[in-house]
């Protein structure tokens, strides 16, 4: 943990840090409020699973965008309106709600509040270089750090949600949501980093922005398979729990799941005397699909509690690696884009994979899903050895 806290005490990153969280919580509050919400006023749980749908992938769609008009523009002027423009979104979601809307402007309320969560991630991933120049060994953490607080985010956001819905009502977290989003973002961008950032007008990218980058082109490519892979898992382990007869105890797993992938990043921070990054990217998708393989043969609750733990831990390193060889593949004048393409890939491949689940764990079954993931992540294992030499560093020209 010391490595952390020395991460933290650089000027400013503390700071930065907990700005991002608040900016970010929605996304780990915004689904199951919205399903809430919606389940309990239109009394429909496919209509609020559609909604559900349109705000990530209104968050898939938008994250580029937003990263590329960043590196056009600065973050103050793009972060700032996304931020009010996803609060409004949400505050039209619950009058649309209120009002009885058709299902087609609920869905559109939903894409556009997910597309505009502002990529406040993204964007400080793309400053740690900057921010930690003068501490080169600190970049390893500070990455690690960045997959830590969105495992945290998926934790705690669900966690919040339950809470204020039992106290007061969804429509309430939904509120907390936007609050957080606005009150995160206007800290972030005030902070004196995030003021003195400006975009590389001396570099453009071209008409592909981030991916003329071979290197970010193959992270995309190595990222969609891993995602499906977690996609399969994420559906697969409620049904597992469903057919061993303790429904009730899917969250949990879920949960322990996330707590491994947090360890995992944790763990990963901490080594001191780290063998290359493309090295030590390669071994753990390597391992990730070879820990999902036990899932499928778990013969109870108790053991897959264990078994997800290993099964997380590689997680959590594997987009640590790749965020970090992003930063050394990026083009000049796209790197807040380039963050974001291998997030939108993996979560595109989370939604693949959550759909694909639902047809295994019908038919042949909870174990098969779990085989079949474990083959999807190995697809991404090939991928990224068959790719490793478009992954060195950009020479600046």
């Amino acid at each position: 943990m010391r490595r952390y806290g020395e991460v933290l005490r650089v000027p400013h990153v503390g700071a930065l840090v907990f700005a991002t969280l608040l900016a970010r919580f929605p996304i780990g509050i915004n689904a199951l409020a919205v399903v809430l919400y919606l389940r309990e006023s239109t009394g429909s749980f496919a209509v609020a699973g559609a909604v559900a749908g349109s705000l990530a992938a209104g968050s898939g769609i938008g994250a580029p965008v937003q990263g590329r008009l960043v590196d056009r523009f600065g973050q103050r002027r793009v972060l700032v309106p996304l931020a009010f423009l996803h609060a409004v979104a949400l505050g039209a979601l619950v009058l649309a709600g209120e009002s009885a809307a058709p299902t087609a402007l609920l869905v559109l309320c939903g894409v556009v509040a997910g597309f505009a969560i502002p990529p406040t991630s993204s964007v400080l991933r793309s400053m740690w270089p900057s921010l930690l120049r003068d501490r080169p060994e600190l970049v390893q953490p500070a990455y690690a750090l960045d997959s830590v607080m969105i495992e945290l985010i998926f934790i705690l956001g669900p966690l919040l949600t339950g809470l204020i819905t039992a106290v007061v009502s969804p429509q309430a977290a939904l509120i907390v949501s936007a609050v957080s989003v606005i009150v995160g973002t206007l800290t972030f961008t005030a902070l004196p980093p995030s003021r003195a950032w400006r975009p590389e007008r001396e570099a453009r990218a071209g008409l592909l922005g981030a991916l003329g980058s071979p290197g970010v082109r193959s992270l995309v490519l190595i990222s969609l398979p891993a995602g499906v892979g977690i996609g399969i898992c994420e559906v697969a382990l409620p049904a597992f729990a469903d057919a061993s007869g303790a429904r009730e105890l899917a969250g949990v797993l879920l949960a322990v799941w996330s707590l491994g992938s947090a360890a995992g990043g944790l763990a990963y921070g901490a080594l001191p005397n780290r063998p290359p990054l493309e090295r030590v990217h390669l071994l753990v998708a390597g391992l990730l699909p070879l820990s999902l393989l036990p899932l499928a043969a778990a013969p109870s609750v108790a053991v897959m509690a264990l078994l997800v733990l290993p099964a997380g831990m590689f997680l959590a390193p594997l987009l640590a690696t790749r965020n970090e060889l992003v930063g050394r593949v990026a083009l000049a004048g796209a790197r807040t884009e380039a963050y974001t393409w291998p997030v939108t890939a993996f979560v595109g491949g989370i939604a693949v994979g959550a759909a694909l689940a639902g047809v295994l764990v019908e038919r042949p079954g909870w174990r098969v899903a779990f085989l079949v993931a474990a083959g999807c992540a190995a697809v991404g294992t090939v991928l990224a050895v068959a790719r490793r030499h478009t992954l060195a560093p950009v020479v600046a020209a």
